[in-house]
């Protein structure tokens, strides 16, 4: 009896201890361990029963899905802890064996992570996997959990050589190089009325002549805009009011000047000689390309737009030469050789936050969104999409956008190099304004006291002085003369 009691004990005993160690080793396991805590966003073993677990394909791109130590993690590691938080589901996370996309290969079967979908080796895809119609007739997309469209990224050093032969008048807009232009014309015309008005300037009309002609008055204007003193020497108030005016005009506009061009030289990102596909189409400096077989690729193929048909033809031809295999191999031949990439504008803005000396043109084209794919006849499809656009609806998604692109060049580029346009500077011309406003009121100011003075002295009105000054000074008189002299002889 104790011998079978004492069995019965061992028994029990040791299947106690082989459940244990099994409940251990499914805990030690990877992919289980991924399914139950970032599938739930929990570690809670017991919330995990009986939840759907769904198999997830990928493939790394930064910073959609990459390796951190024995993890993956990235921008679609988040978006799939978030849907799988909203609608209750398990997964797993395995990366693509090809290493591509999905394309339809030369036997007519389909690669990446497209032919995975169709194998069923995989319930749903997980990546910037762009939703196009030959993908869409063969699995189903959710609604685009982000928006891009195809451009092209570029070296700086390689696209800022060729510099317009006007490059130094880029600083100021053409609006305000006009404003510029006009303020000086306007000014040297204040400096020669001003001077001919004022009787401390020009004490004798009839016997002296006025050092400030219009000749002289635009050489001072200009001395100025130089940081040189030039002659001649104003003498009057109300001509050195004007003249310091525009002395501070001059220096406030050399400092804008000199700012915003030093600016322009250190960006080298506002005189790109590539803007558009067909400015690379033109030019036979650098060559260019785009992921094989990626939906890009085709773009260009069954575009019926000329310009894309070129881009097509020169890609087919030299398709051993300029297609490259995968995104991080574009941008190394990017950054080491003068070459072009042509793919996803999203996917270039980050490799140009990332790498400072990269930057994308400013055309993009064939607008089009990132989709989560799923089979068919799955029944995922439709509560992801809705899933999708709750996290659209309450920012997540442009929270997760910022916080995967977010870099110091990306800083950079938000403070981008602009032409100081008359907005800028429009405080700076109502200063000059005002200022000639005082000039021209001081010398009439002087004038109007001198001819009180000559007035009295003559026993005329102060009126007529004025009037007699003021028509000898601006040669009003003598044009006057024909006209008075035929009444003369009328009276005699």
């Amino acid at each position: 009896m104790d011998k079978g009691l004492h069995f019965t004990i061992w028994v029990v005993t040791t299947l106690l201890l082989l459940r244990e160690s099994s409940q251990a080793g499914e805990e030690n396991d990877p992919e289980m361990l991924a399914a139950s805590t970032s599938g739930l966003g929990t570690d809670s073993r017991g919330s995990a029963e009986g939840l759907p677990t769904l198999t997830v394909t990928t493939i790394l791109e930064d910073p959609y899905m990459m390796v951190r130590g024995a993890e993956l993690e990235g921008y679609c590691m988040d978006l799939l802890a978030a849907l799988a938080g909203m609608l209750r589901f398990q997964y797993r996370v395995k990366v693509v064996g090809d290493g591509k996309y999905g394309a339809v290969s030369a036997g007519g079967n389909w690669t990446g992570m497209i032919g995975e979908i169709l194998r069923k080796e995989a319930d749903i895809a997980v990546a910037p996997l762009t939703v196009t119609s030959a993908r869409e007739e063969v699995v189903s997309f959710t609604t685009p959990f982000l928006q891009t469209g195809i451009g092209i990224l570029l070296r700086k050093d390689t696209v800022s050589q060729e510099l317009s032969f006007f490059h130094f008048l880029s600083p100021f807009s053409k609006e305000t190089w006009t404003g510029l232009l006009f303020a000086y014309l306007l000014t040297c015309f204040c400096l020669f009325l001003v001077a001919r008005l004022s009787p401390s300037e020009w004490n004798e009309p009839k016997n002296e002549e006025n050092h400030f002609t219009f000749l002289n008055s635009l050489w001072f204007g200009a001395g100025a805009l130089a940081l040189q003193g030039v002659t001649p020497q104003p003498q009057a108030l109300s001509v050195r009011v004007i003249a310091v005016v525009w002395w501070l005009f001059t220096l406030a506009l050399l400092a804008a000047y000199i700012a915003n061009f030093t600016a322009l030289l250190s960006s080298g990102s506002e005189q790109l000689p590539i803007q558009t596909f067909e400015d690379l189409v033109k030019q036979r400096n650098l060559e260019f390309g785009t992921l094989e077989g990626s939906s890009t690729f085709y773009f260009f193929k069954n575009s019926k737009n000329p310009i894309h048909q070129m881009i097509y033809e020169y890609m087919e031809k030299r398709r051993e030469h300029v297609l490259v295999k995968t995104y991080q191999e574009a941008i190394q031949r990017v950054m080491d050789s003068n070459y072009a990439f042509i793919g996803e504008s999203i996917s270039q803005d980050l490799a140009a936050a990332r790498h400072c000396n990269l930057i994308r043109a400013p055309e993009v084209i064939g607008a089009r969104g990132y989709g989560i794919a799923t089979t068919q006849t799955s029944p995922w499809t439709k509560p992801l999409s809705i899933a999708v656009l709750k996290l659209s609806e309450l920012g997540d998604l442009d929270y997760l956008r910022n916080k995967w692109w977010e870099s110091s060049c990306l800083r950079q580029s938000r403070d981008r190099w602009s032409p100081l346009e008359p907005p800028a500077l429009g405080g700076l011309f109502l200063a000059l304004g005002v200022g000639l406003v005082l000039g021209v009121l001081a010398a009439l100011a002087e004038l109007s006291n001198s001819s009180r003075h000559m007035a009295g002295h003559a026993k005329k009105s102060c009126c007529s002085v004025f009037i007699e000054e003021i028509c000898t000074r601006l040669r009003i008189k003598e044009s006057a003369r024909p006209s008075q002299e035929p009444s003369g002889k009328a009276n005699a």
